[in-house]
């Protein structure tokens, strides 16, 4: 069972997407090369609102509404975390594209 008092925040290496509704400055977006609006990674694949050193979102009360609804601890979550947990166990390189 994965514990969220450990958790690693898989969730922000994740693509985000924006949505018209969404109110993100626009020095933490870009746009991927099929024109999507989605939330900008770091040099290491990690979303430039995460705070890495509390490992928290630096704009968690103007999140994007993708994020709002993705549930700590649910199915999904869990299901990403061990895929992310797989991966680092295996020596596979966690780089975005």
């Amino acid at each position: 069972m994965t514990s969220c008092s450990r958790c690693d925040a898989v969730c922000c290496r994740l693509t985000v997407v924006l949505q018209p509704e969404d109110h993100v400055p626009s020095h933490l977006t870009t746009r991927t090369p099929a024109g999507l609006h989605v939330m900008a990674r770091d040099e290491e694949g990690w979303c430039v609102a995460l705070d890495g050193a509390r490992m928290n979102c630096g704009i968690y009360q103007t999140r994007p509404d993708v994020c709002r609804r993705f549930v700590m601890s649910g199915p999904y979550c869990r299901a990403v975390r061990t895929d992310y947990l797989d991966m680092r166990k295996k020596g596979i390189p966690l780089t975005v594209e």
